[in-house]
């Protein structure tokens, strides 16, 4: 086997299209462009978004915002969804996802105070907000924050 004799396999190409070659092939005359209008000139391609010269749609919508690259996305936790854990248990975000509390354990967690938590706990999160804070240490639970 030598460079010069290798073709592709039978049947995996196929020969192309030869529009405008005479009535005989099939495709003269028009050439596959149906009769005149802008799409059967030479050059006649409409770029997208283009409506006849009417203010295109994107243009016609304000422009709003952007979203920063460095945003964080928190995952939410409040006090009363941390009952589902016994006294002096060491509540993380791998023990959050476990019970179901948050998606996936490498997502960051917030710890809200809405509710309120009767038991003590060591909880690791991301963040704290400070009234949860109080509650937490209140219980006699302690609080570590993970940066």
């Amino acid at each position: 086997m030598e460079l010069n004799n290798l073709k592709p396999s039978l049947g995996s190409t196929k020969n192309r299209k030869r529009i405008g070659r005479g009535t005989g092939s099939g495709h003269g005359k028009t050439a596959t462009k149906g009769h005149k209008g802008q799409k059967a000139r030479s050059g006649g391609s409409i770029k997208a978004g283009f409506e006849g010269g009417q203010m295109p749609l994107q243009r016609r919508l304000p422009k709003r915002g952007f979203t920063p690259l460095d945003r964080i996305e928190y995952s939410l936790v409040n006090l009363s969804q941390l009952e589902v854990f016994e006294a002096g248990t060491v509540v993380d975000a791998v023990a959050l996802a476990a019970k179901g509390l948050i998606k996936s354990s490498r997502c960051a967690v917030k710890v809200l105070a809405n509710g309120e938590l009767t038991k003590n706990l060591k909880i690791t999160a991301n963040k704290f907000s400070q009234t949860a804070k109080d509650k937490i240490v209140a219980v006699g639970g302690s609080v570590e924050e993970i940066v």
